[in-house]
Parts: C-alpha cells; structure tokens; sequence
C-alpha cells in the first residue's frame, strides 16, 4: 500500500520505492540536501528535477535474521516525508501559490457565512450577534489572511534561499549549439 500511494503522490512508478539498492549519475545528487528518511524520495526528488527514472527489479530475499523495525509509527513519519517531497516538488519556487489557493477557498468560505448570517438577519430576524457563524466568519477571514501572508513570507524566503547561491532550481544536461 505504501509504494502504491507513493507511486500516486509522486508520480514516480517504481515497483518497491523503500528498496535502498538504487544506482545515480553523480551529477544529478549533486545538490540533493538529504535529512531525516528522505532518502527513500530521492527517484521522487531528481525525477521533480528532470531526470528520468528506471527500475530494474531484483532478487528479493526473506529475512534470516531479527525483526522488521517498521511498524505504524513509522508509517506516520513516512506520511509526514511524503507530504514535505509533494509539497517540495509542486511549490518549492512558487509556496504563494498553494498559500494563497488556501487563504482564498477560507476568504470564499468566510464569504458564504458571512451570507448566511446576513440572511438569517433579513429574512429570518435572528440576532447577529448570538449567531455562531458570525465568530466563523471572522475566524474565516483572519485564516485566509494568515495563509496569505504566510505564502508571501514563504515567497521572501525562496528568494532569500534561492538568490544568493545563483543555482537554478533546474538542471541542464546539455546545450546544444544551433545555426
């Protein structure tokens, strides 16, 4: 189930992602920062980057010796890794764009709540202020703000990271000259 949903979020068709035998051109890993148990992102990672992956399968053999030290805990770890890699891979040079997807589906949330509590007033004469959906009306509206404002201070950031190393978030495998 884990390589199936890691296949789906990644777009990475390998057959067993967790398998650590894997091979890699020296130039693609250059520049790959791993922490934690990324590792097991790394085809997910480089693909996100242009490279193209294969899988040749090998001979898998059971266990002999002592125990699996995989257990659910871990699968939440995984979970959390694969999420960091979706998120990397899809808004690393534009985080706006997912903050502000978020901050505005809250604003047009707000937007709904704060019609319903108009209408109840209008058409219904309840009171305004003992209705519930005003407070989530307003809760709405200062979390789309937050999400905004965290896209833009995650915008800074990408610049920040991005800038002063002159690297490109890309890779050129080669030019070709024309006439």
């Amino acid at each position: 189930m884990a390589n199936g949903l890691i296949r789906l979020v990644t777009g990475v068709k390998l057959h067993d992602v967790g398998c650590t035998l894997k091979a890699y051109r020296r130039e693609l890993l250059e520049g790959v920062a791993l922490y934690g148990e990324m590792h097991r992102f790394v085809p997910a990672i480089l693909s996100g980057r242009g490279a193209r992956i294969t899988e040749i399968e090998v001979n898998h053999r059971p266990r002999t010796r002592g125990r699996t030290k995989y257990g659910l805990g871990r699968t939440f770890r995984v979970l959390l890794d694969l999420l960091t890699v979706k998120f990397l891979l899809r808004y690393l040079t534009c985080p706006l764009h997912f903050f502000g997807a978020a901050g505005l589906l809250t604003w047009l949330a707000a937007a709904a709540s704060g019609i319903a509590v108009v209408w109840m007033k209008l058409f219904r004469g309840w009171d305004m202020t003992g209705n519930p959906l005003l407070l989530l009306t307003a809760l709405l509206i200062l979390m789309g703000a937050q999400f905004v404002g965290m896209g833009i201070l995650c915008e800074l950031l990408v610049r920040v990271y991005h800038e002063p190393r002159a690297k490109p978030v890309y890779m050129i495998a080669d030019v070709l000259k024309t006439h």
